[in-house]
């Protein structure tokens, strides 16, 4: 049976899903599903394409020849479960293509064959035939594989039709078998046989024959109506005619003694693997294993499955000893209610126990069990409570699997563990132990499950499990990923579903040999600690089992759902060493920026203007521009460089002052108060003349204090107009002398915004005319007279060699 993909047709209906179909190759095909629908006539209008064509439990009770013209591509056609009477294979002819022929649980009498070449499979069991419905034709299909037949009356005549023929699988279904021609069966040329019996049938025959027709014999519905082979008869079945190696019973209802006498039976055959499922037996018995002739045999494995008892009159130890007793290889019993096992106080060859499913205690493993070949041992879904003792029975073993999953199983610190250095797997799963496991394991250990218990963490006292590979710590309650200290070589871990939030930093240091961790379902705190985790995925070569759908944040509230892929966790805020030199090298670079300001825009100066400025303002702020208006006491403030003072006195000062006092020019060492500071006189020069004049040269751009006038005169905040600012070029000035704080006075050169000395004396005259008409304004008599009155008094308070020392640059 080969996996296909499909296209069903519900009679009209199309849809695409995956399917079974038998001996077909790997493509998608066409099928069309008209199964359960009553139909009593195959429908008219097939699809031409369709391949695969179901009518299986129907009402259908003829076929025509015409039925099936249309689907000539038809690969597979199922009719199981109608009511079919006679089948003419003739009614195939047109599908040459057809692989697969299912007509059986029908009620088909008679067969008119014809030859389908390319037919592999064929089932006609489960219908109302008389004998075997085999002919000559039936031997020419050299393709058919899988045979399936049923008839009341078996003949060697029947199989010798078919006897050249390379069969894989004979299947023989009866509804009743009222004659078997003893050695029909062993005509067969197959490699599997499954015989189906009706109830009340005599199946030993049959087994014997089965026995010497196939490798693999199986045979179900088997109940205790059949007489028993005496001992001599069991003598009659050579192993040189007999063929089984493998023989399944299945649905078996007996007695205690019958399934005695089968065992004996099989026990001397070729039988090697033998097993019975789905078992019930009881009654009186009267055979044990003292009965049982346990010589000459080939049995490797004997499996019990699925056993059930009804009311019996026998010792169950006796049962146990039958089994145990048997020097076999591999011996299985489960689903079977057992309540504890006996073994011989011999030692025995069992390499494989299976006691699955049991009800087996810690009883199991205080009494003496001498097994010093085995290997395997199976007791999961039992009712095991201390793990130590199972560890005292394993350490006289070489066991290497061990199985105790689905039990009660605990641990305590204070119990001792021995375990031979052989375990390599354990499965320790659904049980009840803690954290304390950790001290009672196999060194040699190397697959290891322990999920669904109640392990908190990981102790760091834990025994070195230096070839631990696999280990399987799913639905516990970890609150953290485990380190790799104590697990070396550690490759795969799941720690699906436990209760972890934030795994540690030592897990993605230590577990670098990891390359497969599942441990998504787990309700994770989506945090700067986190980060390390989610870059495992990126990073590393690690395969995240169920990436990234699994993963996802539980805390914070407002992330709660969000997968931790999509969560962005900057690298700054998350690492506080780069986040420290972030800082230091920001605060580095805002250090050399101001330095660089500093040296090279003179920020110190601007500073100080600004104080300068907001003191002035808040001044200001309380003074009306009345107010400013009556403190106006001069015509102009003059600022000049000390190299270019003589031109100020000589040639500047005598043309604007006039002897009737109309002018009144303000000279810093004229009107110095020596009870303020420089800037604070320079401001109260500014604010108390009406115009400010300044004699431009090279000197003057270089001269700190000429530079700090401009800058109040420039920003000042007295006047409400602009034109209060008068510039004398008296030498030209390249723009390279200017500095980079005196960008005003840049532009204002720019713009020509200023009045020229000439070089011309005979230009002199409009010059002084220009400047004059400039600074001249109509302060009243009365307020001139005060204010001469006043400076004059000051000036004769502050002349002195104090100007000089206090102002060495602006005289």
């Amino acid at each position: 049976m080969r996996l296909i993909r499909n296209i069903y047709i519900f009679c009209s209906i199309v849809m695409t899903v995956e399917g079974e179909a038998p001996e077909l190759p790997e493509e998608r095909e066409l099928m069309t599903n008209c199964s359960n629908m009553s139909l009593r006539k195959v429908p008219a209008d097939l699809t031409p394409a369709t391949t695969t064509l179901d009518l299986s439990y129907n009402l259908l009770f003829q076929l025509e020849s015409s039925d099936f013209h249309s689907v000539s591509k038809l690969k597979v056609l199922i009719l199981r479960h109608n009511r079919i009477q006679h089948l003419n294979l003739k009614t195939f002819e047109f599908n040459k293509e057809l692989r697969y022929l299912d007509l059986s649980n029908n009620r088909l009498k008679s067969v008119t064959w014809y030859l389908l070449a390319g037919l592999r499979y064929l089932d006609l069991s489960f219908n109302d035939f008389d004998t075997m419905p085999i002919c000559e034709e039936a031997g020419n299909m050299s393709h058919l594989e899988i045979l399936g037949l049923s008839g009341a009356k078996i003949q060697k005549s029947d199989f010798q039709k078919i006897a050249h023929l390379h069969l894989n699988t004979v299947f023989l279904g009866f509804r009743t078998l009222s004659h078997y021609e003893e050695g029909s069966l062993p005509i067969l040329n197959t490699t599997k046989l499954h015989i189906v019996l009706p109830m009340d049938t005599n199946f030993w025959v049959l087994l014997r024959d089965g026995i010497k027709t196939s490798k693999i014999l199986e045979m179900t519905n088997i109940d205790g109506k059949s007489q028993f082979v005496s001992y001599e008869m069991q003598q009659n079945i050579s192993l040189e005619n007999a063929k089984t190696s493998v023989l399944l019973l299945n649905k078996v209802d007996l007695l205690w003694d019958d399934l005695f006498h089968i065992l004996q039976f099989v026990w001397h055959t070729s039988v090697e693997h033998f097993q019975i499922q789905n078992v019930t037996f009881g009654g009186k018995a009267y055979l044990d294993h003292n009965s049982f002739d346990y010589s000459n045999t080939v049995m490797r494995t004997i499996k019990l499955e699925h056993v059930h008892f009804r009311v019996f009159y026998i010792q169950q130890d006796n049962i146990y000893l039958l089994l145990t007793k048997m020097d076999i290889e591999n011996l299985t019993i489960s689903n079977a209610q057992m309540p504890h096992m006996l073994f011989p106080n011999y030692p025995t060859k069992f390499q494989y126990l299976n006691f699955a499913n049991n009800i087996l205690t810690d009883e199991l493993f205080k009494r003496t069990m001498q097994l010093p070949h085995l290997k395997t041992l199976i007791l999961n879904s039992n009712k095991l409570e201390t793990l130590s003792l199972v560890s005292c029975f394993a350490n006289n073993t070489p066991l290497e699997h061990l199985d105790l999953s689905q039990n009660l199983l605990q641990h305590k610190n204070d119990e001792n563990c021995s375990w031979p250095e052989t375990v390599v797997n354990m499965n320790l799963s659904y049980n009840k132990l803690s954290d304390s496991v950790f001290r009672c394991l196999p060194k040699g250990i190397q697959i290891l499950d322990l999920n669904n218990n109640q392990i908190q963490t990981v102790p760091k006292e834990t025994i070195h499990l230096m070839a631990l590979r696999e280990l399987n710590i799913a639905f516990n309650f970890l609150t953290d990923l485990p380190g790799c200290s104590h697990f070396s070589r550690l490759s795969i871990l799941n720690v699906e579903m436990n209760l972890i939030l934030s795994p540690s930093l030592d897990f993605v240091q230590s577990c670098q040999g990891v390359k497969t961790l599942n441990a998504g379902r787990n309700p994770f705190r989506c945090t700067c600690e986190l980060k390390n985790f989610i870059q495992l995925e990126t990073y590393s070569e690690v395969m995240m089992v169920g990436w990234s759908d699994s993963y996802t944040c539980e805390y914070p509230l407002n992330l709660r759902g969000t997968r931790l892929k999509d969560v962005h966790l900057p690298e700054l805020s998350c690492n506080t060493a780069l986040l420290i030199v972030t800082i230091v090298v920001i605060m580095l670079v805002l250090g050399l920026a101001v330095a660089f300001c500093c040296l090279h825009f003179d920020l110190p100066w601007y500073f100080r203007m600004l104080g300068q400025c907001t003191q002035t303002w808040h001044r200001v702020r309380k003074t009306t521009q009345e107010q400013l208006k009556r403190n106006v006491r001069f015509h102009a403030f003059i600022s000049y460089s000390e190299h270019d003072s003589l031109w100020v006195k000589n040639e500047l000062i005598p043309n604007l002052e006039k002897e009737d006092g109309s002018i009144l020019i303000c000279l810093y060492e004229r009107y110095f108060d020596p009870g303020k500071s420089i800037s604070e006189n320079i401001v109260s020069f500014i604010e108390k003349s009406y115009k400010s004049i300044f004699v431009l040269s090279p000197n003057f751009v270089q001269n700190e204090w000429c530079h700090y006038e401009f800058y109040f005169a420039h920003h000042n905040l007295f006047h409400e107009n602009s034109d209060h600012i008068i510039l004398i070029l008296l030498e030209p000035i390249p723009f390279y002398c200017i500095p980079t704080r005196c960008h005003k006075l840049k532009t204002l050169l720019e713009k020509k915004a200023y009045l020229e000395w000439p070089k011309d004396r005979r230009k002199c005259g409009l010059f002084w005319a220009n400047l004059r008409v400039a600074i001249t304004v109509n302060i009243s008599a009365t307020r001139e007279m005060y204010e001469l009155q006043t400076f004059t008094e000051l000036n004769e308070e502050s002349r002195g060699s104090t100007v000089s020392l206090m102002r060495t640059d602006c005289l």
